[in-house]
């Protein structure tokens, strides 16, 4: 009898504890959820990611049409999942969870060969290779009738490295192709078998400076200038660690790459103008480097209009180069045949008023265009 009432015990006080569990479990889960909601509601929104190198979304503003089509909400899951506590960390745990439980290729486009970073770029977009071409053509007729033109583009890493490691791919000879039976009046200056993939970082987009001297010597001949570069007339700086752009996108641990810039006398010399600021500054800014973007060492980062002014030439003659991002590190290594190198932003300045800053009418002009292929398959932010 005692053993029975022993035993009865003993079920009484297992299931009280076990009920207890279960309450402090869900208490705890209550508590973990209460939190998180808490937190993410009382904590400020934060406006940059400094790790995937962009802007966050900002809570939606509200309209009785955006509510009942539907945008709002739309936008209001943009917010929350850009606003999210320990976004990066939730990210992170994502990504190792893609590449090395699911044994994914990519994760959100983001795939990794040799430790080398890269983002898919697909498909072509043969539209906005055609209207690529057609405001080149806008522009010469509006600007540059006469004048030596010429147009480069820059392929991304994925050219090198996609489609021989079974990535989608865009066909950059159909891209080249259009552009060439679209645009007239300039040189085509082909940077394809100038590169290689050890030309760029491992964890951005761009190329690296201290790999281009030749890609520069290569522009400058083919825009007839006599010249020979080489690395011996560069003095190498360092600054590291560089996290570019990618290494925030993948959310894994990897070494960052080293971020060398190259200078002599007539770069440290040389006088910066940025026409929208109306403001003088130097070649690197270097204090950049632990910025948004540390790229933005070269010339300060994403300008609509500015002017590298070189008081060591030995000629008058200007080149106006209409770039992108990766014109900021090479236009540095152009200067040795130049008073000055005008450089134009279409993504921040439009068109239409570029005779109201720039001085078209010196016969003594050289023009390049020069982007990357990411741009010319995205034209449409060419103002």
């Amino acid at each position: 009898m005692r053993s029975k009432t022993k035993n009865m015990k003993n079920i009484k006080n297992e299931k009280n504890i076990k009920d207890i569990k279960n309450v402090m479990v869900t208490v705890l889960f209550i508590v973990f959820i209460t939190g998180f909601m808490l937190a993410n509601i009382l904590l400020p929104d934060s406006e940059f990611s400094y790790s995937e190198r962009r802007r966050l979304t900002a809570f939606p503003e509200y309209s009785t049409e955006e509510f009942f089509s539907g945008d709002f909400f739309e936008e209001f899951e943009k917010y929350t999942l850009d606003q999210f506590i320990f976004r990066d960390f939730f990210r992170r745990i994502k990504a190792y969870g893609a590449y090395y439980l699911m044994r994914k290729k990519d994760n959100n486009k983001i795939y990794i060969v040799e430790g080398n970073i890269n983002k898919i770029e697909y498909p072509l977009n043969e539209k906005s290779v055609l209207h690529a071409a057609e405001k080149l053509n806008e522009i010469y007729k509006r600007y540059l009738e006469g004048k030596n033109v010429s147009y480069a583009i820059i392929p991304d890493k994925n050219y090198f490295v996609a489609a021989e490691n079974g990535y989608l791919s865009i066909d950059y000879d159909r891209m080249q192709k259009i552009m060439n039976e679209n645009i007239e009046n300039m040189r085509y200056i082909n940077l394809f078998y100038a590169l290689t993939v050890d030309d760029y970082y491992k964890t951005d987009i761009h190329w690296r400076q201290e790999k281009i001297t030749d890609v520069a010597e290569k522009l400058l001949k083919e825009m007839g200038n006599a010249v020979e570069i080489s690395i011996n007339q560069y003095t190498k700086k360092e600054l590291y660690p560089f996290y570019g752009s990618y290494y925030g996108q993948a959310a894994l641990k990897m070494e960052p790459d080293t971020l060398i810039y190259l200078t002599n006398e007539v770069i440290e010399k040389a006088v910066v103008y940025d026409y929208e600021l109306k403001a003088q500054s130097k070649v690197y800014a270097t204090e950049k480097f632990k910025g948004m973007d540390s790229y933005d060492v070269f010339l300060s980062g994403a300008k609509s209009l500015i002017s590298i002014t070189n008081p060591e030439a030995t000629t008058d003659k200007e080149l106006i180069l209409f770039r992108d991002s990766f014109g900021s590190s090479i236009a540095p290594l152009l200067l040795p045949c130049y008073s000055k190198i005008i450089l134009v932003d279409l993504r921040y300045i439009a068109t239409d008023i570029l005779g109201d800053f720039i001085d078209f009418s010196s016969k003594n002009q050289d023009v390049l265009f020069l982007y990357n292929t990411q741009i010319i398959n995205n034209s449409y932010m060419l103002k």
